[in-house]
C-alpha cells in the first residue's frame, strides 16, 4: 500500500513538473521566444539605412550605397559541387573551406558572411544561380560613400564586427558592420538604427512555405539618425590643402560654443579607401605598411608635443593670479636666463632686447625666455616649498583642460603631461627647486600638450577665463545637442581681469612681434608663435632634430569667432610656417576668401613641402622616434 502511494505520488509530481514546464515554454516564454534556433525557421534580416552625416552648413559628408554579401548558414548546407560553386564565386577550394570552417566555428545555426560586397554585375548573375545551393543566399547591406573624400580622421570608417563581439553582443551577427573610428564609432548606437527581422517557415525539403506565425514576430527596420557636425568642411579641406607635404595637426574651435570647426591631421587619407572590397588591401597598407607617415594617426588628438612659447601665456596668467608679477613688472634679459653657475645652466633667448627692463606686453610679443623663467621661478618658490608651489601651478594649468582628456565626443585622445610636485619628488632623491625644471617656464621640459588642448586653451583666453568642452556633433536628427558637458561653460582658476593684459600682448605679437609678417588687413588677430625643440635618443646620446613650428591664435580680438592651434612637425620657427598657415585659415573663415594681397602667402604654403626633412629621418630609423608620442 505504501509503495503504491509513493509511486502515484512520484507520477503526480512528474506530471505537474512537465505541465509547469510546458506552461512556462508555451505561455510565459512564448512572447519572448526567438525562433532563430529552430531549424524549420529561416531568419532574414532587413538592414536599415545608416544615418547620413552633414557639416555645419548642410554639406553632405557621408552617404550610403548598396552592397551585396553572400551569406551562409552551415547547418542548412547540403552536399554540393564545390568546384562549380567556387567557379561561380571566383574563389578556389582552399578559400571555400577556410570561409566555411570560419562560419561553422562562429555558429552552425546562425547566418554569417561567406563572401562580402559583391560587385553589382556579379550580384545579378549570382542571384539566378544561388538557389541551387542550400544554405547560401544573398543579403543586401548598406556601406558608406564619401562624396568629398575629406576629414577621414573625423568621420572614421565602418568595418566588420569581429567574432568575439558577435558572440557577446546579441545585436550583432558576425560579418555585420559597425563604426570603427571617429564619429562612426563614437555615435554607433545613433547612426546604425535598428535592423528588422523576418521569420520564414521551411518544410522538410528546406523550401520556404510562408511566414512563421503569420509574421507576428517580424519586426521592421528603423533607419539610423542623421548627424550634423560642427565641422566647416570648406575650412577643413582648405586647412588640409595647406598641410600638404607636411606633418602635424590643426584644430580650430568656435570659442563661444566649443564647436570644432576644423580638425586636421597630416598626412591623412581618402576615406573611400576603406569602403567595399578594396578595404582589406588598403587597410593593410594604411595600418601596417605606412608606419612612418602614419596617415591613420590623428595628430590633432593623439600627438603630444612640447607646447613651446605659447605656454608662456599660461605662466603669465598664473603669475598675475598669484600676484608674483603685474603688467608693470620688469625683468632684464642678458641674451637668456642663467639658473646656475655651470656653463650649461643657461637658457638662451632671441628676444633681441639686451640688458633693458622688459615688461609683460613686450615679453609676450618678443617671446622673452628670461622674463618667463623669472616668472615661473616666483610662482613655484612663492611659499618656499617647491613641491607645493608646483602643485599650485599644476592646479591652475589643469583648469584650462591641459593634462587631461577634455571630454570631447571623439573616441581618440591622450592626456598629455602637466607635472606636479609628486612627479619630481619621485625622480629626485635630493632637494629640487624651480631651476631643476625651469624649461617648464617656456613650454619645454616635461610639459606635453595635444593640438586640441592648446586650441581649447586659446579659446579660454579668448573668452577671458572660461571654455566649453570641444565637441564635433551639433545636431542629431535636426535637434541641437543639450548635453550639459557641452553646453555648460567651465571656469578656469584665473580671474577675468588678468586676461586683458595678456590679450593685448597677443595682439601685439601680430602688430610688431614675431607674427607681424602674417597680419591680415581688417582682422585683429591675437596669437603667439612657438618653436619647440625636438630631441631623440640615438646610441644612448641625446640628439636634436629640426624644431616643431607652432602657433596659437584667435580672432577677432573682440567677440572672437575662431581660436586655433597649428603644429607643423620639424617646421622650424613658428613665424615661418605655423604663423602664415594660421592667418590664412583665419582669413578664409572670417572673410570667406583670401585677398589678392595674401595670395602669394597662400601659394607659398600650398607649395611648401618638408618631405626632404622627413626623408632624412627615414635614412636614420633610430631618429624616427621623437618626442611626438
Amino acid at each position: 500500500m505504501q509503495k503504491s502511494f509513493l509511486l502515484y505520488f512520484l507520477i503526480t509530481i512528474t506530471g505537474l513538473v512537465f505541465i509547469g514546464r510546458l506552461f512556462q515554454l508555451q505561455i510565459i516564454k512564448s512572447k519572448n521566444y526567438d525562433p532563430i534556433h529552430n531549424a524549420a525557421v529561416k531568419v532574414v534580416y532587413d538592414y536599415p539605412e545608416r544615418g547620413y552625416v552633414y557639416d555645419r552648413n548642410g554639406e553632405l559628408l557621408v552617404a550610403n550605397q548598396l552592397s551585396y554579401d553572400v551569406m551562409v548558414q552551415p547547418n542548412q548546407v547540403k552536399p554540393l559541387d564545390t568546384l562549380e560553386f567556387c567557379n561561380l564565386l571566383k574563389i578556389d577550394k582552399q578559400d571555400f573551406l577556410k570561409r566555411f570552417k570560419r562560419a561553422e566555428r562562429y555558429a552552425s545555426y546562425l547566418p554569417s558572411v561567406f563572401l562580402k560586397q559583391l560587385a553589382k554585375e556579379d550580384f545579378a548573375f549570382l542571384q539566378e544561380k544561388l538557389h541551387k545551393y542550400s544554405g547560401f543566399y544573398i543579403q543586401k547591406r548598406i556601406i558608406r560613400d564619401y562624396p568629398l573624400s575629406a576629414a577621414a580622421n573625423v568621420l572614421g570608417y565602418i568595418g566588420e564586427v569581429n567574432e568575439q563581439k558577435a558572440r557577446t553582443n546579441s545585436y550583432y551577427q558576425q560579418g555585420e558592420l559597425e563604426g570603427k573610428d571617429g564619429i562612426e564609432r563614437q555615435y554607433e548606437d545613433v547612426l546604425r538604427g535598428r535592423k528588422g527581422k523576418k521569420y520564414l517557415h521551411r518544410n522538410r525539403f528546406n523550401k520556404v512555405t510562408g511566414s512563421y506565425q503569420n509574421g507576428s514576430k517580424d519586426t521592421l527596420p528603423v533607419n539610423g539618425k542623421d548627424l550634423m557636425l560642427t565641422l566647416d568642411i570648406e575650412l577643413q579641406m582648405y586647412a588640409q590643402k595647406l598641410m600638404k607635404g607636411k606633418r602635424g595637426g590643426i584644430v580650430a574651435i568656435e570659442p563661444s560654443t566649443g564647436e570644432i570647426l576644423a580638425l586636421v591631421t597630416a598626412p591623412s587619407y581618402d576615406p573611400n579607401m576603406l569602403v567595399g572590397r578594396k578595404r582589406s588591401p588598403n587597410s593593410y597598407k594604411l595600418f601596417n605598411l605606412d608606419s612612418i607617415e602614419k596617415p591613420t594617426f590623428d595628430r590633432g588628438l593623439l600627438a603630444a608635443y612640447p607646447p613651446g612659447s605659447p605656454f608662456k601665456m599660461m605662466n603669465a596668467l598664473i603669475g598675475l593670479q598669484e600676484n608674483v608679477i603685474n603688467k608693470q613688472t620688469t625683468f632684464r634679459c642678458y641674451h637668456g636666463y642663467r639658473y646656475g653657475n655651470r656653463p650649461n645652466e643657461f637658457m638662451g633667448c632671441h628676444c633681441g632686447i639686451y640688458n633693458r627692463p622688459i615688461k609683460l606686453k613686450t615679453a609676450i610679443a618678443r617671446s622673452c625666455n628670461s622674463y618667463f623663467s623669472n616668472t615661473y621661478r616666483r610662482i613655484v618658490e612663492k611659499d618656499k616649498n617647491a613641491s607645493e608651489g608646483l602643485d599650485n601651478w599644476n592646479r591652475h594649468v589643469s583648469s584650462f583642460g591641459l593634462g587631461n582628456y577634455l571630454g570631447y565626443d571623439l573616441p581618440a585622445g591622450v592626456p598629455g603631461l602637466i607635472p606636479d610636485g609628486k612627479y619630481y619628488d619621485s625622480r629626485y632623491k635630493y632637494t629640487w627647486n624651480a631651476s631643476t625644471n625651469i624649461s617648464n617656464a617656456i613650454g619645454q621640459g616635461e610639459v606635453l600638450t595635444t593640438p586640441i588642448q592648446l586650441a581649447n586653451f586659446t579659446a579660454a583666453i579668448a573668452n577671458r577665463g572660461f571654455f566649453y568642452t570641444p565637441h564635433i556633433v551639433k545636431k542629431i536628427n535636426n535637434e541641437f545637442i543639450d548635453d550639459p558637458n557641452y553646453v555648460k561653460p567651465k571656469q578656469t582658476t584665473i580671474d577675468k581681469e588678468h586676461f586683458s593684459p595678456v590679450i593685448e600682448a597677443m595682439h601685439e605679437v601680430f602688430k610688431s612681434g614675431t607674427g607681424k609678417y602674417s597680419q591680415v588687413k581688417g582682422i585683429e588677430i591675437c596669437g603667439k608663435t612657438g618653436t619647440a625643440e625636438n630631441f631623440v635618443i640615438k646610441n644612448g646620446n641625446k640628439v636634436q632634430l629640426d624644431d616643431h613650428s607652432i602657433l596659437v591664435a584667435f580672432a577677432p580680438k573682440d567677440n572672437p569667432k575662431i581660436a586655433l592651434a597649428v603644429f607643423v612637425e620639424n617646421g622650424g620657427y613658428g613665424s615661418t610656417i605655423a604663423a602664415p598657415i594660421s592667418s590664412l585659415i583665419i582669413e578664409k573663415y572670417i572673410n570667406g576668401s583670401i585677398s589678392d594681397k595674401n595670395k602669394y602667402r597662400e601659394n607659398s604654403m600650398f607649395n611648401m613641402s618638408l618631405e626632404h626633412i622627413y626623408a632624412k629621418q627615414i635614412e636614420n630609423p633610430e631618429e624616427i622616434a621623437s618626442r611626438t608620442k
